[in-house]
């Protein structure tokens, strides 16, 4: 019998809630668990909460509360900026760093790790230190490739050599790609476990600390001014080791255009084989390969409808355990019996909340840090001990809509006009009758990405000011294998954007939407959607917003330009008139007859601001109703609660206005 010990609604080191008469800021606030992780032991909580402005802050509690959360460092986040931590002892914390800033002109980012006590002391950069003398500035950081359980503090990380030479010494280090090395945080001292690998791009071990696989991106060179430079091609090469040696043997490859190859995501070391994704009836399988010379490849899990997304792996050893998908929700398969059998207790224990995962693990697996949410639950954070049978309430995700009736989202399908069924997710304000609504087609980012089941807190803003959201999964979208996704959202926008306005007509033929009152709202790819489609049916969505968006392609593919992805994101993108030229709204800005709202960070290295600037010219050099909202030292995300609920607060007056909604 599953014991269940529920703490306190919001328990002591949760965020307070704001008063629900802002509900700007309280669904702009960001999320009040940014990282969280469970010692080894399985006695303490480290966990990153976001503090004033972008900056974030590492505290650590015991489960059991016997003490308040003590904080241990922080970051201001302006430029850098506390992403997660992982527990390396049960007094020593791994952290990344990230930092973005503008540089004459350019948007720069890099990361870095560092290692420090739960005291807050003894700091230590894990990451390679720049040398003075250095041929570039690596912006790469490197990262945790294995915990190396039980060992106390040490580490394996990859890490980036950068070649030296001094002028007038005949001293130089000709040493350059990237290396595995074992580092010891606590003094900070490294030894090199794998050599540095030219064109290496990423390592995966088998959790006991041995190094298997490796990943090497082919280089494509071109002059970027009058230098020469090396690009990323996009056919990848797999390699491995054998148990104990030291040479490498290729495994697969794999084109990150065509997304075909096996590419391995895990090693199992019982089985000695690499569980990876791979291409199987046009959609991606679980399959897995021994690592030795006869390379049996096994399908382990596929869906007959969708593609496999990852592996589950748990604990600190990154044991893995299952298979994860979505087809109208997120859903896993697991070949771990005991695994499975959890899930089932977990589910009866906590049947309002059915996404339930593992979030980290004891050293012995004994106790488990669990999440669980929903698609009107924000999410909450458990303690499960598997001895005793026991699951204990934790930490709010979301403090702030703690208080708050939050709607319910239902998978639906929208029927395009040449009959095709587009998967989308129907969001209708809480109480409503579901009848005559304003509304807004919300499609995503990416674009290849996809909207899922559960709690989002942009579309539960506008439903919580009675808006009915619709967020389509327009072909482009990943997840549906590949005559689904085409050509992807760019190379095919006129099929992804006929998805989406045929959405809209949707809510219109249902009765939902008064199309008087029909908007259309995106970010990021989203934001491209919402502007084009005011291009391509012109007066039919009513008002348009955009956070971040690409408004002209030829201007993306330039911002890639003499970065190592160049080719790839011309590849993406694509070319030719009907591309570059009908594809992007600020080309077309005068075929746009509805009024326009933009949101835009000064910072944004994904998008830059530049092109939300040329969409804003264009639509007043053209006589149209336009305004642009920038945020300083904002990036993409605009990661700022203050920022995000102002956000919010003037897309909700616009839309009002622009709709003629009391």
């Amino acid at each position: 019998m599953l014991k269940f010990a529920l703490a306190a609604a919001v328990s002591a080191y949760s965020i307070p809630a704001f008063a629900q008469t802002d509900p700007a800021a309280a669904f702009g606030a960001r999320e009040g668990i940014e990282d969280i992780a469970l010692s080894p032991d399985g006695k303490q909580i480290a966990f990153v909460a976001p503090g004033t402005g972008q900056s974030s802050a590492l505290f650590v509690v015991p489960v059991d509360k016997s003490a308040p959360p003590r904080r241990v460092t922080g970051a201001s986040g302006d430029p850098e900026r506390l992403t997660g931590c992982y527990w390396v002892s049960n007094d020593r914390l791994l952290c990344s760093i990230y930092v973005i800033s503008r540089a004459s002109g350019y948007v720069v980012a890099a990361t870095r790790l560092i290692a420090v006590d739960t005291t807050g002391q003894n700091v230590k950069l894990v990451s390679r230190r720049d040398a003075a003398n250095a041929f570039y500035v690596e912006t790469d950081g490197g990262g945790l490739v294995d915990l190396l359980a039980g060992q106390d503090g040490s580490v394996l990380v990859q890490r980036n050599y950068v070649p030296e030479r001094s002028i007038g010494s005949l001293i130089t280090k000709e040493t350059e790609g990237l290396g595995v090395d074992r580092v010891d945080t606590r003094t900070g001292s490294a030894k090199s476990v794998v050599p540095a690998m030219r064109f290496g791009s990423n390592f995966i071990s088998d959790g006991l600390g041995n190094i298997r696989i490796a990943e090497q991106f082919k280089p494509a060179g071109a002059f970027y001014g009058k230098q020469y430079q090396y690009f990323v091609d996009p056919n990848f090469r797999y390699v491995f080791r054998g148990v104990g040696e030291s040479g490498w043997h290729a495994l697969s490859n794999y084109n990150v255009e065509t997304r075909q190859g096996f590419r391995p995501l895990a090693v199992d070391p019982t089985e000695n084989v690499a569980y990876g994704l791979n291409r199987v009836d046009g959609r991606l399988a679980l399959q897995k390969v021994t690592l030795n010379d006869a390379l049996t490849m096994t399908t382990v899990f596929a869906h007959p409808s969708v593609d496999v997304d990852n592996v589950i792996k748990i604990g600190r050893k990154q044991r893995v355990v299952g298979a994860s998908f979505v087809t109208d929700r997120r859903y896993a398969s697991y070949f771990d019996p005991a695994i499975e059998k959890l899930r089932t207790v977990l589910g009866k224990a906590l049947p309002q909340t059915p996404t339930i995962s593992v979030v980290d693990a004891s050293e012995d697996e004994g106790k488990l840090l669990i999440r669980a949410d929903s698609d009107n639950n924000p999410g909450q954070y458990y303690l499960f001990d598997r001895a005793a049978k026991k699951l204990e309430a934790l930490i709010l995700s979301r403090p702030q809509l703690a208080q708050t009736t939050l709607a319910t989202v239902k998978s639906v399908s929208v029927r395009a006009a040449d009959g095709t069924m587009i998967p989308a997710y129907l969001t209708l304000p809480p109480g409503s009758t579901g009848k005559g609504l304003p509304a807004i087609v919300m499609p995503h980012g990416g674009p290849s990405a996809r909207d899922e089941w559960g709690f989002d807190w942009y579309a539960q803003f506008y439903a919580n000011r009675g808006f009915a959201v619709l967020q389509p999964n327009y072909r482009g979208s990943e997840g549906y294998g590949d005559s689904w996704y085409q050509k992807n959202g760019f190379k095919g926008w006129r099929t992804a954007m006929g998805d989406v306005v045929d959405s809209g007509k949707w809510l219109v033929s249902e009765g939902i939407a008064d199309p008087a009152k029909l908007a259309i709202v995106g970010w990021s790819y989203g934001g491209y959607a919402a502007l084009q489609t005011g291009v391509v049916a012109p007066g039919f969505f009513k008002a348009i917003v955009a956070v971040a968006p690409v408004t002209d392609l030829g201007m993306l593919k330039a911002e890639y330009d003499g970065s190592g992805n160049q080719f790839l994101a011309r590849a993406f993108i694509g070319s030719g008139s009907d591309v570059i030229e009908a594809g992007s709204p600020a080309r077309n800005a005068d075929k746009i007859t509805v009024p326009v709202l933009l949101f835009h960070g000064e910072v944004d290295g994904n998008v830059e601001i530049a092109e939300s600037k040329a969409m804003e010219a264009k639509l007043r050099a053209a006589g149209k109703t336009v305004r642009l909202v920038t945020y300083p030292a904002l990036d993409h995300g605009l990661p700022d609660s203050a920022a995000r609920a102002d956000m919010l607060r003037q897309s909700d007056t616009f839309l009002r206005t622009t709709l003629g909604i009391k």
